[in-house]
């Protein structure tokens, strides 16, 4: 396969100079990810990549799975990257202005055939536009489309002059991107494959309440306080229920036993669960669910919840200014319309969260009706062999 865009005269007149006018019988891909939702689709991606070709020889930056998949050139720093809110950004711009710096440089050295960038548009679109200004003729190839269709559709223009394919999960994506000339595909959602792996014959449990505060320190101490307030609620109403806390990792989960402590709720810290999130995601009744990837990992596993989101003031104000969409879960927006409760910044208390996870373990009707339409979402998805797709595309673009 040829892939034709606004590139090829760049690409044939410089091709003597960096020498990517070859073969390629030790091909070189270097990978970008920032978030742990990143490391674990750009693990999946190797994997497949390896199976085409066991020859691949990668670099770049990602998380632990990344270094598991990919070996000893994949660098570990997604726990020190994965930050949210603007804010928290700025507290390390001089991190990010030196790892970029490191980053670029490393690629212009080494010039790899490909450079690949999943997700973490902040950082890897700054990076896709540096390379080409410093003379980087290899291919760049997006996983994991950035949501500008959300908040900034003149970046679309912008990447059609840099990248040389996207690679989306979400149908809809694809003719956003081939509208401005970039060449794009859809490569299904990988969570389609991740359920069939994960999934389990667990019997959804009468009256528990999962909470799944998110995979950052941030959001967890933003949001596990009110959901924390609302399990008191509940209680008061429904004294039979029962909560459980899904944390992604030790340390947060080291945390959260501090927070249930300062809340004077010390049962709490036997709620906290670590590495269950997805065994959880099946047992729950109903639940609420930290605004991002889990909120589709939630809707594939049939999980009926409330998607909840609060950040800083600053960064909602100017969320507000630039988001261009009615809904921000993912679920709501592939549906049209509100499928999911969204509770935002000042719609999000201890109270109003109560109220409406007593609304779905009361209301066996509304909780079927969610369900269903979460299965309805879900199956625009794709049928699985995500990561195949993806790696297939990456290859042959490059060959």
């Amino acid at each position: 396969m040829v892939w034709k865009n606004n590139r090829q005269s760049r690409n044939a007149g410089s091709a003597t100079a960096t020498n990517h006018c070859k073969t390629f019988p030790h091909m070189h891909i270097h990978i970008i990810a920032g978030e742990i939702s990143g490391d674990t689709h750009a693990a999946g991606l190797i994997r497949e990549l390896r199976r085409l070709d066991p020859s691949v020889r990668f670099t770049g930056l990602g998380g632990q799975r990344m270094k598991e998949a990919g070996g000893l050139g994949i660098e570990d720093w997604v726990e020190t990257a994965g930050v949210v809110g603007l804010w928290e950004v700025l507290k390390m711009y001089s991190y990010f202005k030196a790892k970029k710096a490191a980053t670029e440089a490393q690629i212009l050295s080494e010039r790899p055939d490909a450079v690949v960038l999943v997700d973490y548009p902040g950082f890897n679109l700054r990076v896709a536009k540096a390379l080409r200004a410093k003379g980087y003729t290899g291919k760049i190839i997006y996983y994991i489309s950035p949501q500008v269709w959300a908040w900034k559709k003149g970046r679309v223009k912008i990447m059609a002059k840099v990248l040389d394919l996207m690679i989306c999960i979400f149908p809809f994506e694809k003719s956003v991107y081939e509208q401005s000339g970039l060449p794009t595909i859809f490569g299904g959602h990988p969570m389609v494959d991740r359920v069939v792996s994960l999934r389990k014959n667990w019997k959804r449990e009468k009256n528990l309440v999962g909470w799944f505060p998110g995979s950052r320190m941030n959001e967890v101490k933003r949001l596990l306080p009110i959901m924390l307030q609302a399990a008191y609620a509940i209680r008061l109403q429904q004294p039979d229920v029962r909560f459980c806390v899904s944390a992604a990792n030790d340390t947060l989960a080291n945390e959260m036993r501090h927070m249930a402590d300062a809340a004077g709720m010390p049962e709490a810290k036997g709620w906290v669960e670590t590495g269950t999130v997805y065994d959880l995601m099946q047992r729950c009744q109903v639940g609420a669910v930290a605004s991002g990837t889990a909120t589709l990992e939630a809707a594939c596993f049939g999980l009926p919840y409330a998607l909840v989101y609060k950040v800083n003031t600053l960064t909602y104000h100017v969320a507000k200014q630039v988001v261009k969409i009615r809904h921000i879960g993912i679920i709501n927006v592939l549906a049209g319309r509100e499928v999911v409760r969204e509770m935002v910044q000042a719609d999000l208390n201890g109270d109003t969260l109560a109220a409406e996870m007593v609304r779905l373990l009361s209301d066996d009707a509304a909780r079927e009706s969610l369900t269903d339409d979460l299965a309805a979402v879900v199956a625009t998805l794709g049928e699985g062999g995500a990561y195949l797709r993806a790696a297939q595309a990456v290859y042959s673009a490059i060959r």
